[in-house]
């Protein structure tokens, strides 16, 4: 998908608060690379989940949102997962907003790289062919005194469970084989993913996205 630099211009016009949203998620790429992405209504998330990624891929989500309600946002994650705060963040905004949210992973989508794939609109999860994604249970260093730490490990478990619930909400499979299989890393290949229902499609070239599936190609 080619950037579109009228599409450029008209995003820039009709979304004043774009630039600012572009600066505040940059990672290792120009400020006009993700204005270019988000004029054909792509956000990129390639790196670890943070506080400051997550309000700027937040804030791009809402934005394309104001813009058309009800043209698809296309998510591309590389991610090796990270705060479970922050993607949250990202996956409530994901349902919050009316567009469908296409999800494709690159690379690695791993721990809330893989949470935020599978939260993708049914029918619309991809990945590349050589992409691995992992799945595990929530982590959280444990310090200070006896009651904060009670404290804390009595909300990783209810974390814990969440998510678990909530994988298995877009993926098909019971709650128990979740928290069964997220016990300790486990890796999956594409084929795997697709066929465990992180994914619903396995393709190696955008040209295979038809118009069914993605209605504003």
């Amino acid at each position: 998908m080619s950037p579109d630099p009228g599409s450029f211009k008209d995003v820039n016009e009709k979304l004043p608060g774009l630039q600012a949203a572009v600066g505040a998620g940059g990672v290792g790429m120009s400020d006009s690379v993700y204005q270019a992405l988000l004029a054909n209504r792509i956000v990129f998330l390639g790196s670890e989940v943070r506080d400051d990624n997550a309000n700027a891929i937040c804030a791009q989500l809402l934005l394309l949102n104001a813009e058309d309600p009800h043209k698809d946002i296309y998510l591309y994650i590389n991610s090796p997962g990270g705060s479970v705060t922050a993607g949250m963040a990202i996956f409530d905004t994901m349902q919050w907003i009316s567009n469908d949210v296409a999800t494709v992973a690159m690379g690695l989508a791993a721990s809330m790289g893989q949470f935020l794939l599978s939260a993708g609109t049914k029918g619309k999860r991809y990945a590349l062919p050589h992409t691995r994604i992992m799945m595990h249970q929530p982590s959280g260093g444990l310090g200070g005194t006896a009651s904060d730490i009670k404290i804390l490990a009595e909300q990783i478990l209810a974390t814990k469970k969440e998510m678990a619930e909530l994988i298995a909400q877009h993926t098909g499979r019971s709650v128990e084989q979740i928290e069964s299989d997220s016990d300790r890393d486990r890796w999956f290949t594409a084929a795997e993913a697709l066929e465990y229902g992180f994914i619903d499609h396995v393709y190696e070239n955008a040209a295979q996205i038809t118009s069914d599936n993605a209605p504003n190609q």
